[in-house]
C-alpha cells in the first residue's frame, strides 16, 4: 500500500503532465510544478520566453537556442512571486538537464520527482552530488 507521500507525488506528478499540454514545443511537452507545504506555489512549462513567438523548434526540428526549460520557468516564475522555494519539491515530467539542476539547487528545492529519463544523466547526477532528493516515478 502507498504512503499518502507516494500517492500525492503521483497526484503532482500527473498535473505536471497536464500543465506540460501548454507547451507549444512540437518535438516535447515538459511541465513542472513546485510544490512547498502542500501546495503548488510556482508552475511552468517548456517554451519561449515572454514576449517571443510561441514556436520552440526551427524549420529542421531542432530546438531554439533560446527555449526554456520547465523547470527555469518555474523557477523564475518564483522570482516574480513573494513565495520561495527552500525546502520545496519539484515535480517535472522530464529528468532535469544539468543547466536546470544548477537552478534547482540555487533554488533550495530539495526534492525532485519526475516521470522519464533525460537522455543525458548529469543533471541527476549534479543534483545527488547537492544532496537533493530525486526519484524517478513512473505510472
Amino acid at each position: 500500500m502507498e504512503s499518502k507521500q507516494q500517492l500525492l507525488d503521483r497526484r503532482y506528478l500527473r498535473m505536471a503532465r497536464i500543465w506540460a499540454e501548454n507547451s507549444y514545443c512540437k518535438r516535447r511537452q515538459v511541465g513542472a510544478l513546485v510544490v512547498k507545504d502542500h501546495m503548488i506555489i510556482s508552475d511552468g512549462y517548456n517554451g519561449t520566453p515572454c514576449g517571443f513567438e510561441n514556436n520552440c523548434e526551427d524549420e529542421n526540428n531542432v530546438s531554439l537556442p533560446y527555449v526554456l526549460h520547465a523547470e527555469a520557468n518555474a523557477i523564475t516564475k518564483l522570482a516574480r512571486s513573494n513565495n520561495n522555494s527552500d525546502g520545496a519539491t519539484l515535480y517535472v515530467t522530464a529528468a532535469p538537464c544539468i543547466e536546470c539542476a544548477k537552478l534547482i539547487i540555487q533554488a533550495g528545492i530539495k526534492r525532485v520527482i519526475y516521470a522519464e529519463e533525460y537522455r543525458l544523466a548529469e543533471g541527476l547526477e549534479l543534483l545527488k552530488k547537492a544532496g537533493v532528493e530525486t526519484q524517478f516515478l513512473k505510472e
